[in-house]
């Protein structure tokens, strides 16, 4: 298992890291560039508008998926009835694929067959919502179906955090009189905080993967306007034939994902040295 993790994994990403050196077109070549087609990448448009689409995209995402994840987790966590049935609704459409959660959403947005027209036919004729023909409001639309995508996981993990807190927290908080919500604000989030790093962490790698669902609900229309790095890469290594730019655009979005993994990682090991010492 190791070495197929060294040679195969391993191997082609760092295959992916010399063709960014190169000229290579259609086929790869050995020929070295220097740093010619990062310098190509970062001042091509599309490129910049796929980074500020994930940046929008990754800060409505991140911030709405953790609040609702956690919100219904609360919820859940209020021992209610049918409780097994809602966290089985809750967390369905995780189970979807991306392809089918982008049907979904874009049929359910489509000015001329989904809920504009569902709601001017009660008789609201004035009614819009026409987000995904928006270009400045389309990559907002692609953030709501992934909400609805990944608040069920997030609700999943926040709710096994929340089952381990003690409930005499709870009880001696109602005996200070504490009001609920400063009782989940400043002692239950505290706590909650490796389980939202779990979260985030998570929740930003499908950021950076973020490709299936744009290709479907908009194929990163309107004109460019839900361009995001991986539909970039993906047109460059086909449609383009330009695998050289597009192994640079990889190698750019390999270092975010790192980036994004580093301090995860490094607080993990240093928690798990604290516990060995502990």
């Amino acid at each position: 298992m190791a070495f197929t993790v060294v040679v195969i994994y391993l191997g082609t990403v760092l295959w992916s890291v010399g063709i960014s050196f190169t000229s290579s077109k259609m086929l790869p070549r050995s020929d070295f560039v220097g740093f010619s087609q990062y310098e190509r990448l970062f001042t091509t448009d599309r490129w910049h508008v796929s980074l500020h689409n994930m940046l929008a995209f990754g800060a409505s995402f991140l911030t709405l998926c953790l609040v609702a994840g956690f919100l219904l987790a609360v919820f859940i966590d209020q021992k209610v009835r049918a409780e097994g049935l809602l966290r089985t609704v809750f967390l369905y459409p995780f189970a979807m694929s991306f392809i089918a959660t982008g049907v979904v959403w874009q049929w359910l947005l489509n000015p001329q067959l989904g809920l504009q027209t569902s709601v001017r036919n009660l008789g609201w004729t004035s009614f819009r919502f026409d987000w995904i023909a928006d270009p400045d409001l389309a990559i907002y639309t692609i953030a709501l179906a992934a909400i609805w995508h990944g608040a069920g996981l997030v609700m999943a993990l926040m709710l096994a955090g929340l089952r381990g807190i003690d409930e005499s927290l709870w009880m001696a908080a109602r005996v200070e009189g504490i009001p609920r919500w400063r009782y989940y604000a400043q002692i239950v989030l505290p706590q909650l905080g490796p389980t939202l790093g779990t979260c985030l962490v998570l929740l930003s790698l499908g950021v950076v993967r973020l490709y299936d669902t744009v290709l479907v609900m908009t194929q990163g229309g309107p004109g460019i306007a839900t361009e995001v790095p991986a539909k970039f890469i993906m047109d460059h290594i086909g449609g383009r034939s330009n695998i050289g730019l597009a192994s640079a655009a990889s190698t750019v979005m390999l270092v975010m994902v790192l980036a994004v993994l580093a301090p995860w990682f490094y607080m993990r090991s240093r928690q798990a040295a604290r516990g060995l010492h502990g």
